[in-house]
């Protein structure tokens, strides 16, 4: 009896053709030894934006000019002089330093793949907190051995780089100048 039904197990076996699907799928799938990384459009990435700016303008004007005059009048009994001299001092020192630091992280997508293999990417992040409404945004164009294995790209590395950071609220309202100030500094009286 263990005979037959080893023989019926064995003939089923034989008889059913096997059926497999291909793990690997040319242009789905990377290679299963690679890292996870983004290869086509559509495909997502983190920008790690790292921005420090600092700015410094400085102006000194000196000005210093004198004119002068000397001489005396004699007359019997009396010795008059006269001293005379005119002069003109002007000394203005003007500054401006502006210093800027922003980090964030934050995911973009892969727009274009160029025929060098770089890719073009944008991406934007809307935030609101407290009231505080904040918008990124990042676009630019970067190659593949900037991508790490983490699948992040520094900002640092990103050509043709346009990063905007925009905010909107009490805090920024309140680091605004006023409607007056702004007038006077259009007109150079501030």
């Amino acid at each position: 009896m263990k005979r037959h039904i080893i023989a019926a197990l064995l003939t089923l076996c034989i008889s059913t053709p096997a059926v497999a699907e291909n793990l690997y799928k040319p242009g789905q799938t990377q290679a299963l030894a690679s890292d996870l990384k983004a290869t086509n459009i559509g495909d997502i990435l983190s920008v790690i934006v790292v921005q420090n700016a600092e700015a410094r303008n400085s102006a000194r004007n000196v000005t210093d000019k004198s004119s002068g005059a000397n001489g005396s009048i004699s007359t019997p009994g009396t010795n008059s002089f006269f001293d005379f001299s005119v002069g003109r001092e002007y000394s203005g020192v003007g500054e401006v330093r502006r210093s800027e630091s922003f980090v964030t992280t934050m995911s973009a997508t892969v727009t274009d793949v160029y025929p060098n293999g770089d890719f073009g990417i944008a991406g934007s992040q809307f935030l609101q907190i407290n009231g505080e409404t904040t918008q990124i945004y990042v676009e630019g164009r970067i190659r593949r051995v900037d991508i790490t294995a983490h699948n992040t790209v520094l900002s640092s590395r990103i050509a043709n780089a346009r990063i905007r950071y925009d905010g909107e609220g009490f805090v920024t309202d309140s680091a605004r100048p006023g409607l007056i100030q702004r007038i006077f500094n259009a007109l150079g009286l501030i």
